[in-house]
């Protein structure tokens, strides 16, 4: 996610969620999409580009830069693979034959976020990004096809090899999109530093929306891994703005007069939700009974309350709770109750057969002490203190659990191969039709974000039904039906949806803030 702030300000999209308004808005493209269907239930979305948007070469932005941003994304052997579903629904490009400025979309189906997805990604100019022109040999149909011979391909792996390499992440010189910043400097660790370009295209449409309000000359992303270092950099004026600060630092710089002649306070509500997320596939989780048990011993009633302070809202699945059409308010949140734990894993087997005060159950045919592992990544405070007070509680029926404290990268890596028990998660969504392919469908497991490995044909069934409804209502009954599998199931413990912390220094009078993620746009501050 901090990554994409970053990147937010390098490349442009076609289209955006305004900051202001949460609605979709034109960025690169001349106005939003004519969308409409074809007779096979299929898509045609028709997009005009810009006249005044170019690249940092001075020549246009034209369709053949959206289509050659399409073929990457479906190259194969690209490692995107969490994005790559949300595009599967394009399946061709149409160029305008009279101006290079127009282009069609062809799409296979009818998708809930047809329009979003079909502009919401940063263009790239081919000039810096496949100077050899590996990729001209094929087509988005081609790439579309999920034809295996594509991975033997080899201009297909030396693109894919040249774009994953790690200096096209890292240099300068070898990163370039439509924004109005460039990357200038990046030491790992320490910082990333923004600098404005000079005569950027986008200064004429200053006022447009939020996107084309580039006021700082530079943008700094400073990494201070100690939430009291950056607390005290924060009220010292060293840093200009600071977001997901503790709950309890937070409400501490409320209380500093310091703090308060040099900060404002901002607590928007949060398109995410945080969750405990549990690895079905294991033996001793394969019981619906065992995870509904794990549910019943999350104290996450209070938990919010002690180490959030409140700041967020008890969820019953992934629906953010402002969206009042879509959320099943009909589920209540699970209570704590270690006296249900005790019922629910006694009905499914466990039991303190040999008296050592750890509950055991036969499993696969050989006697298994309960315990747990359960994965946090390291210097994450609250996640860590959420892991010791369900420790403590699960200790009262007899679950042994460890606390293993993970680096991040490590982390995020044994959760895609899931290599976990039981791990604290978060996702962040967006004002949009939420699609839960990605994180919820069997086809996710492995590639995807379906760490959990849940599902089955019913739940893929129903998750595709919903990519594909229009009808608002409809839809509403089907996001119901699944929040209603998924509390039933159990993959993941819900916890709450949070209210973001931000603090900005005065001395910006303007700061935009907002809902969505991370909750600001740093390029409007003035």
């Amino acid at each position: 996610a901090d990554a994409g702030y970053v990147v937010d300000n390098i490349f442009q999209s076609l289209l955006r969620i305004d900051f202001v308004t949460l609605k979709v808005v034109p960025v690169l493209a001349e106005e939003r999409p004519l969308v409409e269907t074809t007779p096979n239930n299929g898509l045609r979305i028709s997009y005009t580009i810009r006249k005044e948007a170019q690249w940092d070469n001075g020549k246009p932005i034209t369709a053949k830069d959206v289509e050659f941003t399409l073929k990457v994304i479906k190259n194969p052997l690209v490692k995107n693979e969490s994005s790559k579903p949300y595009y599967d629904f394009i399946t061709g490009f149409e160029f305008d034959k009279k101006d290079p400025r127009k282009f069609t979309l062809i799409c296979n189906s009818i998708y809930i976020l047809a329009e979003t997805s079909s502009g919401d990604y940063g263009i790239l100019p081919s000039y810096v990004y496949d100077p050899r022109g590996w990729m001209n040999d094929f087509t988005v149909e081609q790439l579309s096809s999920h034809d295996p011979s594509l991975v033997i391909n080899k201009k297909i792996i030396s693109f894919a090899n040249d774009f994953n390499s790690e200096f096209r992440g890292r240099d300068p010189k070898l990163i370039s999109g439509s924004g109005p910043y460039k990357l200038a400097e990046w030491k790992t660790g320490e910082h990333i530093r923004l600098e404005k370009k000079k005569n950027w295209w986008g200064e004429n449409l200053h006022g447009t929306n939020c996107f084309f309000d580039a006021y700082p000359g530079t943008i700094v992303y400073q990494v201070i891994n100690d939430a009291i270092s950056a607390q005290v950099a924060s009220k010292a004026g060293n840093i200009d703005v600071m977001f997901g600060i503790k709950t309890d630092d937070f409400m501490a710089l409320q209380k500093s007069e310091t703090a308060m002649k040099r900060l404002n306070f901002f607590t928007p509500i949060s398109f995410s939700y945080s969750y405990l997320g549990i690895n079905t596939k294991l033996p001793k989780f394969s019981s619906k009974k065992t995870r509904q048990a794990l549910a019943y011993l999350t104290d996450a009633k209070g938990m919010l309350k002690y180490l959030m302070n409140g700041f967020g809202q008890r969820i019953v699945g992934p629906i953010h709770p402002s969206d009042t059409l879509n959320y099943n308010n009909e589920l209540e949140p699970y209570d704590f109750s270690i006296e249900k734990a005790k019922e629910f894993l006694s009905k499914d087997g466990w039991s303190d057969s040999n008296g050592d005060g750890i509950i055991d159950k036969m499993i696969n045919g050989k006697r298994e002490e309960f315990t747990i592992r359960f994965t946090v990544n390291a210097g994450n405070d609250l996640r860590k203190m959420t892991a010791l007070a369900f420790q403590e509680d699960a200790l009262k029926v007899g679950i042994k659990v460890d606390v293993v404290l993970q680096d991040w990268s490590v982390y995020l890596e044994k959760e895609k191969h899931h290599d976990f028990e039981l791990y604290f998660g978060a996702w962040i969504s967006a004002p949009v039709p939420y699609d839960p392919m990605q994180i919820y469908h069997t086809s996710s497991a492995n590639g995807g974000s379906n760490y959990t490995s849940f599902g089955d044909p019913a739940s893929d069934s129903l998750i595709e039904c919903i990519r594909k409804e229009l009808d608002e209502k409809k839809r509403a009954v089907l996001y119901k039906r699944l929040q209603e599998i998924l509390y039933d199931e159990v993959p993941y413990i819900y916890l709450w949806a949070p209210v973001e912390r931000i603090v900005v220094n005065r001395k910006f009078e303007h700061p935009l803030i907002s809902s969505e993620r991370p909750g600001f746009w740093p390029a409007s501050f003035h």
